[in-house]
């Protein structure tokens, strides 16, 4: 379909379709425009977010960093009331245990700490 066709279509002059392409090419096109010209040339709009890696690596991801943080704190804490901080083998085994338990509760992975 040349660009004349696809104006025509569009009910916009060449020019308008022109800075649309180019609105589209440089990633300054609205969805409400694709949507029109998807609609003029016969076709939908598919418009989807693709996670990077999948979604259960995120959360696990998620879930093993607030057990960090969460540990840190308490560790500090301790430290001030100086209290004795657990080893590295006690450390590993509490942030295992902490990390199960946010992964139960899915949902406050994304509260912030």
């Amino acid at each position: 379909m040349t660009t004349r066709q696809l104006a025509k279509r569009l009910g916009v002059k060449q020019p308008t379709l022109a800075e649309l392409e180019k609105g589209e090419a440089t990633g300054n096109i609205t969805v409400k425009s694709l949507e029109r010209a998807a609609e003029a040339m016969g076709c939908r709009l598919v418009y989807a977010l693709v996670p990077t890696k999948p979604l259960t690596e995120t959360i696990k991801e998620r879930a093993s960093q607030l057990a960090k943080l969460k540990l840190a704190a308490v560790e500090q804490t301790m430290r001030l009331e100086n209290q004795q901080v657990h080893g590295q083998a006690s450390r590993k085994e509490a942030e295992r245990r902490l990390v199960e338990e946010l992964l139960r509760r899915p949902a406050r992975l994304w509260d912030e700490p």
